[in-house]
Parts: structure tokens; sequence; C-alpha cells
């Protein structure tokens, strides 16, 4: 005869303990893929892989770039040092407010980065504003220019004469490139000047024109800058359109931008039991992949809104970017530097 068992509720407590005690066993297995060693493995891996590559590129060495390339990177570089002198305070002041506010490293990190490049992310507008009155200065100035030559009047003096009524954005080149006349600079060294100084295509070709008839004197000069400045026109017509159409798109994106972080804001500062496996090696490294996700996007659209413009074609080496000095009256054959830099132009 067998006897019942039966459960009391003391064995069934310590049965449903054990069970909960592995369960979460198992979930700390899990969770040592996640752990910090893990994470300092797959961050020192990383750091190793990088300076393997770094070392490679030390060792093979980069291709040389010409003069015009080295000049726009020292250029660029010079306007980046300004630019973290100017935003580098207010980035680090913000950084510190999130942190402050979160407690989260990789927020913090996230806010400054984004303050730093808040310019350079949604700032296109003022790219493209600038770059389309550029366009719509030389086509003023190609204009008259073209009306300056209407009156029988050769180009060397048709220059300095147009220059008296050129944009503002463009005065300052065109003030110099009369200064080089002056100073008995030959009219195609001066021109390649002018347009290395203004560094735009549209401007190489109304520059390529005006030195071919420096060299060729030849007739139809007039009809040439006349295509050249309705070319220009049209140019700026087109920005216009795609710069009205492309505001909205911007204004939402910052929309979008400055209600997700506050939304973030407000939950770490007012909901911090929701948010708080954020604060954990694991959630920080699951909010840096948010955050990078983020900045792909903000990267992805800033590529959309900008304006593909043609590559300059009227560009010089180093060995003929060299001024050319006025002849004295006493000297024989001409000067050899002259007819390199003729070259150089012709490339």
């Amino acid at each position: 005869m067998t006897t019942p068992t039966t459960t009391t509720p003391d064995v069934a407590v310590n049965t449903a303990a054990t069970t909960d005690l592995a369960a979460l066993g198992s979930l700390g297995s899990m969770g040592g893929l996640f752990s910090t060693t893990v994470l300092y493995a797959l961050a020192s891996g990383v750091a190793v892989g990088g300076g393997i590559a770094l070392l490679a590129v030390a060792v093979r060495g980069l291709p040389a770039k010409p003069a015009h390339e080295k000049q726009k990177a020292g250029e660029r570089a010079g306007e980046l040092i300004r630019f973290a002198g100017r935003r580098g305070s207010l980035a680090a002041i913000v950084g510190l407010v999130v942190l402050l506010l979160t407690r989260w490293a990789v927020a913090g990190v996230a806010a400054a980065v984004l303050v730093f490049f808040w310019d350079r992310l949604f700032g296109g507008a003022a790219e493209e504003r600038a770059a389309m009155r550029r366009v719509e200065a030389l086509a003023s100035w190609t204009e008259s220019l073209r009306d300056t030559i209407a009156g029988a009047v050769g180009l060397e003096q048709a220059i300095p004469a147009s220059a008296r009524a050129a944009a503002p954005v463009l005065r300052p080149h065109l003030d110099a490139l009369v200064d080089r006349l002056r100073a008995r600079t030959p009219l195609p060294e001066a021109l390649q000047q002018l347009a290395d100084e203004i560094d735009d295509a549209s401007a190489d070709i109304i520059v390529a024109a005006l030195i071919l008839n420096a060299r060729l004197r030849g007739p139809g000069l007039r009809q040439v800058l006349g295509a050249l400045a309705k070319s220009a026109r049209e140019e700026v017509d087109m920005r216009q359109r795609v710069m009205a159409q492309r505001a909205s798109t911007r204004r939402s994106v910052q929309i979008v931008v400055a209600v997700s972080i506050a939304f973030v804001l407000g939950l770490s500062i007012f909901n911090r039991d929701f948010v708080e496996p954020y604060g954990t090696p694991v959630g920080q490294l699951v909010l840096a992949c948010v955050c990078g996700l983020f900045a792909l996007g903000f990267w992805w659209l800033r590529k959309l809104s900008t304006i593909e413009t043609p590559e300059r074609f009227l560009v010089r080496d180093e060995s003929a970017v060299q001024f050319v000095r006025p002849r004295t009256p006493g000297s024989g054959a001409p000067q050899q530097a002259p007819i390199q830099q003729d070259e150089g132009v012709r490339r």
C-alpha cells in the first residue's frame, strides 16, 4: 500500500527559488559576452588592428599630391583650427552639462560632438548661398566686361574699368588682378592667378576664355562672354530652386534631432528608472550604437544636400605658380619662366 505524498508550501517555494537561480545563472553566462573584460578585449583588438594598418600605411607611403591640393589642405587645416577654437569651448560645456544630467559618458560625448559639428551637419544653406552669390557676381562681371569690350576697348583696358562696378564678393580678387596688370604681369599669368584665388569651376570657364583671347587676339569674345554670362545666370536660377526645395527637408531634420534629444534628456531626468539599463556597460554600448546610427543618418543627409560641382580644370603645378618679374629695358631675349608658366596654364 503506497502512502500519498503531499507537497508542502515550503518545498514549493524552495523549488521555485532553485528554478529562478538557474535562470539567472544562464542569463549571467549569456551576459558574460558583454562584460567589461570582453569589451576591453574588443577595444584592445580594434586598437591593435588600427595600429597595424597605420604602420602599413607609414611603410608603404601615400602618393604625392599636387601643389594646389596641398594648398587647399593647408587652408582647410587652418579653418579647422579656427573652428575648433570657436566651437570647442561651447561643445565642452554642453557635453559636461549632459554628462551631469544623465550620468552617461556616451551621451555627454555625443552631445559635445553634435554641438561641435552642428554647422557642418546642418549649415549647408550658408555655403550654398555663398556659392550662389559668387556665381552671380561672376555673371554680372562677365556682362560688364562684355559691354565694356563692345566700345572697341582692349581686354587690358576693359578689366580695370569693369572691376570698379564688381560685386563685393568678387571685388578684392579683381583689384588684385588690376594690381598685377599694373606691375606688368603678363595677362595670361594674371588671369591664371585670378582663377586660383576664386577657386571655382564656373570662374575657370570664364577665365579660360579670357586667357585664350589674350593669346590669340581673335574676334568673337563678346559673343563668348555673353553665352558664359547666360550660363552662369541659369546656374544661379537652378541653385535657387534646389535650395528652396531643400529648406523644408533641412528644417524637418533639425526638428527630429531636437525632439529626440529632448525626449532622451527628459526621460533621464524625470523617469530615471525607465532608462536605468543604459547606465550599465552593456547599455552604454547599445547607446553608442544608437548614436552611431544617428551620426550615420546625419552624414547621409548632409551628403544628399550637397550640390555636386565639377572639378576645377584650370590648375597648375607649383613650378608654374611663380610671380613674373617685370622685364627691364636692357633685357634681351625673353626669360624662360613665362614660357613655362604658359605651358602650365595650357595644362
